[in-house]
Order: structure tokens, then sequence, then C-alpha cells
């Protein structure tokens, strides 16, 4: 222990005997995250980490302990993505407990444990990009025409404004994005580099359909929504599905889906 004291390696063993809930949950408060990351940061911890790990003390939490975790959530159908995003979650928090001298080593060992290979997936043709918007409701039309030859993410398509679509000049001016919070909330939100702010040109072959999009279903003013569902609600992904014309082309046909 003098050894320890005169190197500046010795730890009072009572630090670590902190619980790992009381530890985590102040861990998510003291950071600045984002509303949306530290929402997300506050459900893994509260389903997927405190569940197993909660009354657990820091020091008594080993490598052992951790893999059998893993393995656990993945044995009961939990998502290989979700369980990555748990566990990168514990790692980096025992390894704030590492720097706050209360534990020697991390016991999060397990590697690539945080990563997750996903197949490539499947590139929509120009043929079948024409074929989902021609089988979705006119007012969508135009959103899967931009998202598709804009390369424009969900989140950047619903919070563009009048202001930012220059038909004229056939360009969309990205300032940010929307994202939805689990409590169904709307955040708009800044991109998070300089980068994410940028100017697209819009396509000549899908600069009518914009147009008469702007004419007929974007909101008034210059702060008026580009997108805006027929009730006036922001469209939201998880509804997409319902936004098919049923009288429209038969898609799955065309896809060639079973």
């Amino acid at each position: 222990m003098q050894t320890e004291l005169r190197q500046g390696d010795w730890r009072d063993p009572d630090a670590a005997n902190v619980p790992f809930g009381q530890y985590a949950v102040a861990w998510v408060n003291e950071r600045p995250l984002a509303v949306s990351t530290a929402e997300l940061y506050a459900i893994l911890v509260r389903v997927h980490l405190a569940p197993t790990f909660g009354r657990l003390a820091i020091a008594d939490i080993t490598p052992a302990a951790v893999r059998t975790w893993r393995r656990a959530r993945l044995d009961a159908g939990t998502g290989p993505t979700t369980v990555a995003k748990a566990y990168s979650l514990l790692r980096t928090i025992m390894g704030t407990a590492v720097e706050d001298g209360l534990i020697r080593r991390n016991p999060c060992q397990i590697k690539n444990g945080g990563t997750v290979n996903t197949p490539e997936r499947p590139t929509a043709t120009v043929s079948d990009v024409f074929a989902i918007a021609d089988a979705s409701q006119p007012r969508y039309r135009a959103l899967v025409l931009l998202g598709a030859f804009c390369a424009l993410r969900w989140g950047e398509l619903v919070a563009l404004r009048r202001r930012d679509v220059d038909v004229e000049a056939g360009m969309i001016r990205v300032r940010g994005s929307v994202s939805e919070l689990n409590s169904g909330k709307h955040l708009y939100k800044a991109p998070k580099s300089e980068a994410g702010k940028r100017s697209v040109a819009i396509p000549r072959s899908i600069l009518p359909v914009v147009f008469t999009h702007m004419e007929q279903f974007a909101e008034p003013g210059a702060d008026g929504r580009v997108f805006v569902g027929a009730k006036g609600a922001t469209p939201r992904p998880n509804h997409f599905n319902g936004l098919w014309d049923p009288g429209g082309a038969d898609l799955s046909a065309h896809l060639g889906e079973p």
C-alpha cells in the first residue's frame, strides 16, 4: 500500500462500492449530450444495463459478468444492434470509472463487442425510385424523389422550409434536420458539422414534380414546411408504409418481390 501511495497508484477500495445504476445515471446527466442522444442512453441504461448491473458495485462488474450479460441479451432476442449500442455505452461508462480512479481495468474486453456486421442493403434502381414515387400519395411523391436523387435523409427532408427550396435555380439549402423523440415530440437541430450545411442541386428530371409540389402541398410563407401531412402533421418514417396509393402501380411486381 505504501508503494502504491508513493507511485500514485493507490485507490480507495470503498470508492468503487458505488452502485453501477447510480453511477450510470449520473454519467448520462453530466454529459453535454444532444436531447435525442441523452434519451437513447437513458433508455439503454434503464432497459438493458440496470436490470443486470444496476445494484452491483462498480468494482464487482467483471469481464465474465459482461460476457454473460451480452450473451443473455442476444439469447433473449434483443437485436444485435441494440446489444452493440448497450455494450458500447457500458464500456464507455466503465472507461470513465477507470479515469475516475474507481477501478484499475475496464471489464468490457469483448473484441468488436460494440460493432455489428450487417449485410449490404440492396440499392434501388432509377426505375425503382420512380415506381415507388408513383405508388405514393401525390403529396409525398416529391419527398421520395428528392430523398433518392439529392441524397437527403428523412430528418433533412421534413425539416425543409419554403425558403430552403429555390425551384428557379434548381437548388435546395440543407440547414438542419428533424428528429423524433420516443415521446413523439419532434426536435429540430442544426447539423453536427459545417459540412452538414450544404446546397444540393435538384436534377432537371424531377424539377417539374418539385414545382408542382411547392404549388399544391407546401405550407405558405417563407417558413412554411415543404412536406406536411394532409392534417398538418409532420410526416413520420414509421407511418410511411401507410402512404402508398392502393390504386397505384403494382410495386411488388415491379421490384421483383414474391
